[in-house]
């Protein structure tokens, strides 16, 4: 499976991607908190903030197929004017609410503790792909005793499982777990794999314009998903290329240091 990760800036390197050829964007955009990235790319505040924004959303959306999707990481400070300039272009599938499960610990005293992020999904159109029987949740023993009544007997929704909720209750990396990696703002697999398995069909193309860690690269390798990323930090995208070698070694070393180029599976 092809897999291109790129130490480049994403308006560097988006023009190589070929207009219509993407499955899935998922993109996790520095928040504009000024987290230490090795760069100054957090450091945007304000409209300079929401200008960048609608950059990489303009830059991105001529790349996806019209059954293409996008899932966008945000912060309640700045989710209502990105979500509002994406449904200017977009049709809004669902507000997703990431409960980050952050233990109570005190925090501030003037306000409520903030506890999840923002998550956009959008689709490029109404005949966007989506496979629900990939991400459902399977139903416990006592569930489905509880609903043994004749009326549900052999209901396919009973024995595959329910549709995920849009608050999803998942805890954020901590520094002790074996999936963490030397990054402030890394995310869940089990987040990123949703997205992918729910909105990308086998063997199609996955973008990362900021790729951080490598989570997304990590999971279309696991999942027979092709994929392009960018990352400005080389440490990180170090990182992202010892995870996705991790993940099918074999075709990583088939493709040479951790992947392939873009033109090798004619992006362009």
């Amino acid at each position: 499976m092809d897999i291109s990760l790129h130490n480049e800036d994403f308006f560097g390197g988006v023009g190589r991607i070929a207009d219509a050829s993407v499955d899935l964007v998922i993109a996790d955009p520095p928040y504009g908190l000024g987290k230490d990235y090795g760069n100054d790319s957090d450091r945007r505040y304000g409209e300079d903030y929401l200008a960048f924004s609608r950059r990489w959303i303009d830059a991105v959306l001529p790349k996806l197929k019209a059954s293409g999707s996008l899932y966008v990481f945000l912060t309640w400070q700045h989710a209502p004017e990105v979500f509002s300039y994406l449904k200017t272009r977009m049709l809004m599938v669902n507000e997703i609410i990431w409960d980050r499960r952050v233990p109570s610990m005190g925090g501030s005293t003037r306000r409520f503790s903030s506890v999840h992020d923002n998550i956009g999904f959008f689709a490029a159109s109404r005949d966007y792909y989506f496979d629900l029987d990939r991400i459902r949740i399977p139903y416990d023993a006592q569930t489905k005793k509880a609903r043994s009544r004749s009326i549900f007997v052999g209901k396919k929704w009973l024995e595959i499982g329910y549709n995920p909720k849009d608050v999803w209750s998942v805890a954020r990396l901590h520094r002790q777990d074996a999936e963490r990696e030397d990054h402030p703002t890394q995310k869940p697999l089990a987040i990123i794999e949703r997205m992918l398995l729910a909105s990308s069909p086998p063997g199609g193309l996955v973008l990362d314009p900021f790729m951080g860690s490598g989570t997304a690269a990590a999971a279309a390798a696991v999942h027979g998903r092709r994929f392009v990323g960018f990352e400005l930090n080389g440490d990180y995208l170090a990182i992202a290329r010892e995870r996705v070698a991790a993940a099918q070694p074999s075709q990583s070393k088939a493709a040479g240091n951790g992947g392939s180029t873009v033109d090798e599976f004619r992006l362009v």
